[in-house]
Parts: C-alpha cells; sequence; structure tokens
C-alpha cells in the first residue's frame, strides 16, 4: 500500500517536532552541538511544510482545473 506524500510528510515532521521536544526537555545547556542539530532540525520542519503546501496547491490546482 502507498503512502499519500502530504501523510508521510506529516510523520517526519512529527519526529522532528518529538525529537525537538526532547531536546528542550534536557536539563541544563545544551552542547553546540545539540544547538546546531536543534537548528538543523528547524530548517528541515520549515521544509517539509513547504513541501506539504505545494503538495495541497498543486491538488486544489488539479482539481479546480478538471472542475473548469
Amino acid at each position: 500500500m502507498m503512502t499519500d506524500p502530504a501523510t508521510a510528510i506529516k510523520r517526519e515532521v512529527f519526529q522532528l517536532v518529538e525529537l525537538q521536544i526532547e531536546t528542550l526537555r534536557q536539563e541544563g545547556r545544551l552542547s553546540d552541538s545539540a544547538l546546531i542539530e536543534y537548528h538543523a532540525r528547524s530548517e528541515k520542519i520549515t521544509e517539509l511544510y513547504h513541501e506539504i503546501d505545494r503538495e495541497v496547491r498543486e491538488r486544489f490546482d488539479w482539481r479546480s482545473a478538471r472542475a473548469s
């Protein structure tokens, strides 16, 4: 069974957000490498949300074109 691309992206975003939350729950100061990883995950989350947005817009455009 194939997974809808948007569903797969949402799952990945959820996993990345969970890692972000775990990172912020750590006691004490974050190491430089932890901060770099946190920032990289943040950028990836933003990128994935843009990808979801593109997917939805393409579907909407396709459905709008079919209805015309």
